[in-house]
């Protein structure tokens, strides 16, 4: 592009690069070099129409001006600018056209990872050794998108992650963050209070909210210096298999433009120039992660532990994943030189490669009754240094795919418009052979519970399939406290079943506890003793960091806040009336969006709730 606009010094308007777009042509004497070079580019690149329906100069002057300013904004957006976009839609629309296989060549084969089994002796010890490492971790939190999708007209940070407490998905990252700061420190003894940096990237549609997010509840005991919001742009839309740009239906000096996908966060990354920073620091890890899983905390510091104590440069956290199951494996791709990468395959691909390179039954369930290839839950833990190396080669670009929706089978038109898009995961698609990929697999039970559908959608999963919605988000944090305590050596009830919007789900004792709390299961073993029991209509809420159960029977509601410097034990037999969980019907208008949209409220019978404001030792016995 500069070297276009340096051409232009002895440009006449008059000269013949324009003739095959006479409207445009007639409009050069209001462009600037710059915006002639646009237009140049534009030409080039088969993008004649974008003028066909300029007038005679002197009407929509400012329109026209506005239209380049957009170009500029979207050549500078994309790296190696507009005309590679243009470039790279034509090849990737007309692999799509042609039925391409983007693996042909590739002998899929599952790849080397780790696989724990929560509260051994060796998950604890990775566990701990995850919690060593934390303190030299940036988090990055991918939350570009609003909560449509999920029938909320909010940014789906704002949701809570859990109505016991109603604490929001962005509050819960942020405690579990600064918990694992405290408790890193702490294990190592560190004089000098390590602060770990929180990267959110947003978009135009999340943005704004996302700082109002933050600064109206004080950045949630983070502080304001820790956390860096970076903001996605948008790409252009694409109207044919030409790759001709497609014009807004509203605004015909507008073109239209949609999201690129969260594989944008690395680009946004290395030009943000965090990453020289963080190492500059000190700092070894990038933990890339996404914004409505509750539960995904409860995993990361076993899986950081993995990287740490195995020297992984990649490391993908993955759960147990069903054979044709909805989600993504992680695969070892061989291609015919013998390169390799390890990446994931979306699950409509994956089964076809296995057939297609002699695998005749596809992708099916092994031995331990899920597939070979694990489930892809999109966290990523990077070493940063060979992250830093990478991208100074790729500027942070991801492997781009398109996906256009046709009209007929002829494949000519499509429904709309289409873009490019990138997926975070990608990343290693690109990496050399001597960096060291692998993943990591945990129970999904303990990792996984996104919140993406809506209670229509979830309604018609088939029965025994993850519903992904907020009821299901919701009972699956309850699920798996539940679970920890048990572990632990707790007697916890049994769940019963129970429908809310059409959904069959578990109800367990609604358990929650502040991250601070138990950042490691070592934490809750040490905080739980003997005898203690929890019935399964009881609520438990746990806000304190040296809180201890010892001896309790709880069959009720029981709330317990204490000050940092607070230790309290928490003893003997609490019985009440307890909360209660009501049905309600998502058609009522008149109840929050984020209520209707669980199928049911927390109503608030009797409770025990003990406050302790003031530093020292405590015991409460009902």
């Amino acid at each position: 592009m500069d070297n276009a606009v340096e051409s232009l010094a002895g440009l006449s308007v008059t000269d013949g690069w324009a003739s095959s777009a006479p409207n445009l042509q007639r409009n050069l004497g209001i462009l600037s070099s710059e915006e002639i070079g646009l237009a140049m580019m534009l030409l080039r690149e088969g993008q004649k129409h974008l003028f066909d329906h300029w007038p005679e100069p002197g009407v929509d002057d400012r329109r026209k001006k506005g239209f380049f300013d957009q170009v500029a904004q979207l050549n500078a957006n994309y790296p190696g600018g507009l005309e590679s976009y243009i470039q790279n839609a034509r090849k990737l629309l007309a692999d799509s056209k042609a039925g391409k296989n983007p693996y042909d060549g590739f002998i899929p084969s599952v790849p080397t990872g780790e696989f724990l089994t929560f509260g051994n002796d060796n998950f604890m010890m990775l566990e701990e050794a995850g919690v060593r490492e934390a303190r030299r971790a940036a988090f990055v939190l991918v939350a570009g998108g609003l909560g449509e999708r999920l029938g909320y007209k909010g940014i789906k940070l704002a949701l809570p992650s859990e109505t016991t407490t109603g604490r929001c998905f962005l509050q819960h990252y942020i405690e579990s963050i600064i918990a694992l700061q405290e408790a890193s420190c702490s294990l190592v003894q560190d004089q000098h209070e390590a602060e770990i940096p929180l990267v959110i990237m947003t978009s135009d549609d999340t943005h704004k909210s996302t700082l109002l997010l933050l600064k109206s509840n004080y950045y949630f005991g983070m502080k304001t210096t820790q956390v860096k919001l970076i903001k996605q742009e948008k790409v252009a839309c694409l109207a044919d298999n030409d790759a001709r740009l497609a014009l807004d239906l509203n605004d015909k000096y507008k073109i239209q433009t949609k999201p690129h996908g969260h594989g944008d966060v690395h680009a946004l990354l290395y030009s943000s120039g965090l990453l020289n920073l963080w190492q500059s620091a000190g700092l070894k890890w990038v933990l890339f992660f996404q914004d409505t899983n509750g539960l995904l905390f409860k995993a990361i510091p076993a899986s950081l532990g993995v990287s740490s104590t195995k020297g992984y440069h990649v490391n993908s956290l993955a759960v147990p994943r069903k054979a044709k199951e909805a989600m993504g494996g992680i695969t070892k791709l061989t291609y015919t030189d013998g390169s390799e990468i390890v990446n994931n395959v979306e699950y409509n691909q994956l089964d076809p490669l296995l057939r297609a390179t002699g695998h005749a039954d596809g992708d099916v369930n092994c031995e331990t009754g899920f597939s070979p290839f694990p489930g892809n839950i999109n966290q990523l833990i990077l070493d940063l240094g060979p992250y830093i190396k990478e991208l100074s080669k790729t500027r942070g670009a991801i492997a781009e795919f398109v996906n256009p929706k046709y009209k007929d089978s002829t494949k000519t038109c499509f429904k709309s418009s289409t873009r490019l898009e990138c997926m975070m995961q990608d990343y290693p698609k690109s990496l050399p052979p001597s960096v060291k990929v692998a993943f990591t697999v945990m129970d999904k039970w303990l990792a996984y519970a996104p919140v993406k559908n809506n209670l229509e959608d979830a309604s018609k999963v088939p029965k025994g399939n993850p519903y992904h919605s907020a009821t299901s988000g919701e009972m699956a944090i309850y699920k798996a406290n539940c679970l920890i305590l048990r572990k632990a050596g707790v007697h916890i009830a049994d769940p019963v079943t129970d429908i809310f919007n059409g959904q069959e789900v578990e109800l367990w004792p609604r358990i929650t506890w502040s991250p601070k709390w138990a950042s490691t299961f070592r934490d809750v073993k040490r905080k739980v003793g003997e005898c203690c029991s929890i019935s399964q209509r009881s609520t438990t809420v746990i806000n304190g960091q040296n809180i201890f159960l010892d001896g309790l029977s709880l069959d009720g509601a029981l709330v317990v806040n204490a000050n940092d410097q607070a230790e309290v034990k928490v003893t003997g037999c609490v019985q009440n009336k307890g909360w209660a969980l009501e049905h309600v019907d998502y058609k009522d208008i008149s109840i929050p969006e984020e209520t209707r949209m669980r199928g049911f409220k927390v109503c608030k019978i009797e409770q025990v709730e003990i406050n302790y404001a003031d530093p020292g030792k405590f015991c409460f016995e009902s």
